[in-house]
């Protein structure tokens, strides 16, 4: 999708606005004689902005306006290596804001809805920024934040909240104890904006219909505000993005060059008006693809299809590359298989070769025998690995409030 003019036009105000600070990019775009751009040919000469380059600047080098209009930070969720600090500016917040009405609005909520909200606040910009396109929109907020799940579902009934927002991880957890306490008579919930992390069709059902409610996957990253730059609609057809604050391609990771519109790869993004750390052409690793056309739903954004994966999450197990959407494409296949799973990665020192563990959940009413079997097939014929798979009851792996860990590589710990 090229660029237009008012973008373009963004774009040159975004680069005058950094090389008149003093800030980590202003700085690399005056030593690369960057002035402005003129073409979409141009615009693909600039270089690509990372997490690696915000770590750099760390704490505040990306500050691209004087300290006294910064009103907030926020950080990354990452667990290595130093923390990605991002200043805002009191529109920033206020753009947030507005840009997460508007997901609100397209998921079909209102004023009259009651809005749970139990991602985590403080640094992540999760919490607060569900709390601010509620407040923005006017609905009333319950802001719950993470855990407490005998809270949760106290306030849930006693509040009768119509619109709960999760990460999919927790939101299957509580899906799975009102299933377990026979609560789902007692609750009223509509609706569910759920984000942070990819899920699969099959834990997207369970959700769907232990609550008896309507998903909708909410886009953001913290780099880029946070969550609410982008969501699905009723058409369940991709996810509409607002392209008046951010400008979207999708380019071969490898390559780095731009896919046609409809081809898979990673998305890059640029912040059209973010004023406290503008980014132009950030990799955000996210794999995707624009959806050529118009919605069925009328909304005139553009969309790209649900998240993939991520160009990072790849492993490998003897000299074949993974993901685990591969894995999870698998278990989808077979039937009594949950949507929960677990893959651990070792090294047997007799034989001194990989090994992949799979632990997979399913229903005890399948044979684990012919299910584990199938999965082992299917995985050694599509993919090239033999794993070592292990099949549990529904509810044997552990939840998590925030998100799920499905790979752990132990070779990386010498364990």
């Amino acid at each position: 999708m090229k660029l237009n003019e008012r973008q373009m036009e963004l774009i040159n105000k975004q680069i005058r606005r950094l090389l008149a600070s003093d800030s980590y990019y202003g700085k690399m775009y005056r030593e690369m004689g960057v002035t402005e751009i003129h073409s979409q040919e141009d615009f693909e000469k600039l270089p690509f902005s990372s997490k690696d380059d915000l770590r750099n600047a760390y704490p505040l080098g990306i500050m691209a306006v004087p300290e006294e209009e910064i009103v907030r930070i926020h950080s990354s969720s990452g667990t290595t290596g130093k923390p990605v600090i991002i200043p805002y500016t009191a529109k920033d917040v206020d753009d947030w804001a507005i840009m997460f009405a508007r997901c609100y609005k397209t998921a079909g909520i209102g004023k009259l809805d009651r809005i749970q909200i139990t991602p985590g606040y403080g640094l992540w910009t999760a919490g607060i920024g569900f709390q601010l396109g509620a407040e923005k929109l006017g609905a009333m907020t319950i802001p719950m934040g993470p855990g407490n799940t005998e809270k949760q579902l106290q306030m849930m009934i006693d509040l009768q909240s119509t619109v709960i927002t999760a990460t999919s991880s927790y939101a299957l957890l509580l899906a799975e104890e009102v299933s377990k306490r026979e609560l789902k008579d007692k609750i009223t919930l509509k609706k569910g904006v759920i984000g942070s992390e990819r899920w699969g069709d099959k834990m997207r059902a369970r959700i769907k219909n232990e609550l008896g409610i309507q998903l909708y996957d909410i886009y953001g990253l913290t780099e880029i505000y946070g969550p609410g730059i982008g969501i699905s609609c009723d058409a369940e057809d991709g996810i509409h993005y607002w392209d008046d604050y951010i400008y979207l391609e999708i380019i071969d990771p490898i390559t780095g060059k731009p896919v046609p519109d409809g081809e898979e790869g990673e998305i890059v993004l640029t912040t059209l008006v973010k004023e406290g750390a503008p980014l132009l052409r950030f990799r955000t690793h996210d794999l995707s693809r624009i959806i050529p056309g118009k919605c069925p739903c009328g909304c005139e954004y553009p969309r790209i299809d649900i998240i993939k994966g991520r160009s990072d999450d790849m492993f490998k197990v003897r000299g074949v590359n993974m993901f685990p959407n591969q894995i999870e494409e698998i278990l989808r296949s077979i039937p009594g298989v949950s949507s929960e799973y677990a893959i651990a990665l070792g090294r047997d020192e007799e034989t001194n070769k990989d090994v992949m563990m799979l632990t997979v959940e399913a229903d005890y009413n399948y044979s684990f025998a012919e299910m584990s079997e199938a999965i082992r097939e299917q995985i050694k014929s599509r993919i090239g690995v033999t794993p070592k798979v292990n099949i549990v009851p529904i509810g044997t792996l552990p939840r998590s409030e925030k998100k799920t860990k499905r790979v752990t590589d132990y070779r990386e710990q010498g364990i």
